[in-house]
């Protein structure tokens, strides 16, 4: 079951928002908290890049792990092709090597 490729797209979509925002946000935060000293400002904003870096390390990991799912259905999809033809040869294999064995008048 493959996932929409729409979810993919906005998942990149927030992800890219979230880097304006993080950098608009740092920018007015500053800003609106400056009237409290340069410490207080500096201390919210650091605040704000906190948890604007958690939403977007949260973001990263939904798409790596979107990746890593849709790597492991590939994966999971040729390894099932090698056993189905490893077991065709293997069933080949084996017969041929049981009707060596068998009297001439009973092989053919």
């Amino acid at each position: 079951m493959k996932p929409p490729a729409s979810n993919n797209k906005l998942v990149s979509f927030l992800s890219g928002a979230s880097w304006a925002f993080t950098v608009v946000g740092v920018w007015v935060t500053f800003q609106s908290f400056l009237f409290l000293g340069w410490f207080n400002a500096l201390l919210f904003t650091f605040l704000f890049l906190f948890l604007a870096f958690l939403i977007l390390s949260l973001l990263d990991h939904i798409i790596l792990s979107r990746e890593h799912y849709e790597e492991t259905l590939k994966q999971t999809a040729i390894l099932e092709e090698i056993r189905e033809n490893s077991n065709n040869a293997f069933s080949r294999e084996h017969f041929l090597v049981q009707t060596e064995f068998l009297p001439s008048h009973l092989s053919s």
